[in-house]
């Protein structure tokens, strides 16, 4: 991504920060903004944040710069981003970078790390694999619900390692998966998966993470995403497209 602004930051350490100690930046550090993601459809500001110890690049996405979309509720977004951060970190798979929803220099919104992925990878070539992190992030994005995975919401690391960003239209109660990772559809799930999804199915039904999405999300999103992780379960596979809802998202990148 580009920014409308200063290009870039320099003397940070986010990436080489633990996830505790990114998500402690990014509560308590002093966020100031350095440019504009120009190609961003809602507004997505570039930023700096600091708290005397580390100091970190990362995006910050005031509510108050959210576009109203016509299948989801105005002003949630942020909280949505926020809440994929919370069931990425239940699974272990470090998919979404760390990700907090606070207040900042244009009201509450949500702020995270900031992540710079390899310029050297592929991603048409990447989307089109049978790469085993994104086969996780096929299992995540099932579980919820996410309504545009593009090939460009795909961040790869050197080492290998591959972050997904953008889930400001996810939990939707309605099944909304469009995506471009389809190449696993029918597939029989890993066993990692599913033991990942047993492990989510009881956290949402009466662990942390069911309380932490109550505060995010409504009910009867809650309730659907549980619903989502008990029919992987039962089908045993990754899902196919939906008949009655665009499969890829336009662009695809």
């Amino acid at each position: 991504m580009t920014a409308e602004g200063e290009a870039s930051i320099s003397d940070v350490d986010g990436p080489g920060l633990d996830d505790a100690a990114a998500m402690r930046l990014l509560r308590e550090g002093t966020l100031e903004v350095a440019g504009r993601l120009v190609e961003a459809t809602n507004m997505t500001l570039y930023c700096s944040i600091g708290n005397g110890e580390h100091a970190a690049a990362c995006v910050y996405k005031p509510v108050r710069g959210e576009r109203p979309l016509w299948d989801f509720p105005d002003g949630t977004l942020a909280a949505r981003e926020v809440a994929a951060y919370e069931v990425a970190a239940a699974t272990g798979w470090r998919i979404v970078p760390p990700t907090v929803y606070r207040d900042g220099p244009f009201g509450p919104g949500m702020v995270q790390l900031w992540i710079d992925a390899d310029p050297e990878t592929d991603l048409m070539a990447l989307m089109r694999s049978r790469n085993p992190a994104l086969r996780r992030m096929a299992v995540f994005d099932a579980v919820v619900n996410n309504a545009d995975r593009k090939g460009g919401h795909l961040l790869p690391l050197p080492d290998g390692h591959v972050y997904g960003v953008d889930h400001g239209v996810c939990f939707a109660v309605e099944d909304k998966l469009r995506t471009v990772l389809w190449q696993w559809r029918g597939k029989t799930l890993p066993r990692e998966a599913v033991n990942v999804l047993v492990r989510l199915e009881r956290e949402i039904e009466r662990g942390r993470l069911g309380r932490r999405l109550r505060e995010l999300l409504t009910q009867a999103e809650v309730e659907a995403t549980w619903e989502r992780v008990k029919r992987l379960l039962t089908t045993g596979v990754h899902p196919h497209p939906s008949e009655d809802w665009p499969a890829i998202p336009w662009p695809p990148i």
